[in-house]
């Protein structure tokens, strides 16, 4: 038994002899590149996911599905605006810092800088993800306010007819109760989106990320 172990692990020792050994260098080279791409997908899922709703809305049956009637006879329009230029100008900021990672990771030749950049995206990353759920909820939480606000949202959204064995307010709170459970279901879902499209992403820059502070110790 032991002549025959001697002799496998000295097959084994042959062929790994021959197995193509990796430098610190090819190894470093392979990472960057996977790296780099990874966060010019990023890149490039941002500008998608901002650009997708815009043109949707060119399609005349979007279009046509979409009332402003609501937010307007509830008076929140304004509101509503005001949290558009915000959600415009974070969401633009946030793609040029993705635009701005990629062209620092694509020019490094340094692996501890590497290291930081990777870092870095995996935090900015997280951040765009927990400002688009917060701007879900809170465009949801306005619709909500608005609707508790309304002192008579049955007649304000001409309900009566199809309320007349209803109690009003009792009717009020129910529809209060869908939107905020709407609210819940909707950003729930676009955040399992969202782990999906960045998640995977991300969760691959880490491997890299790791695979270099090993080559590094």
């Amino acid at each position: 038994m032991m002549d025959e172990l001697e002799l496998l692990k000295k097959d084994w020792q042959k062929r790994e002899v021959n197995l193509p050994r990796l430098s610190y260098e090819q190894i470093y080279q392979m990472i960057w590149k996977k790296s780099s791409s990874l966060v010019r997908w990023i890149f490039y899922i941002s500008i998608i996911e901002f650009l997708l709703p815009h043109l949707l809305y060119l399609l005349p049956s979007f279009r046509e599905g979409l009332s402003y009637d609501f937010a307007r006879k509830l008076g929140i329009n304004s509101w509503l605006i005001a949290l558009t230029v915000v959600q415009y100008a974070v969401a633009f900021f946030f793609i040029f810092q993705f635009y701005r990672r990629y062209r620092e990771i694509s020019v490094l030749d340094n692996a501890q800088q590497l290291i930081k950049r990777i870092f870095r995206t995996r935090r900015t990353v997280k951040h765009y993800v927990i400002f688009c759920l917060v701007m879900i909820l809170t465009v949801f939480l306005v619709f909500i306010v608005g609707m508790a606000l309304d002192e008579n949202l049955v007649t304000t959204l001409n309900l009566d007819a199809q309320s007349k064995d209803v109690d009003p307010a009792q009717l009020k709170w129910m529809m209060i109760g869908v939107m905020a459970g709407a609210g819940i279901v909707f950003t729930a879902l676009m955040g399992g989106i969202y782990f999906l499209l960045y998640g995977l992403l991300t969760r691959k820059l880490m491997h890299n990320y790791k695979e270099l502070k090993r080559i590094e110790a």
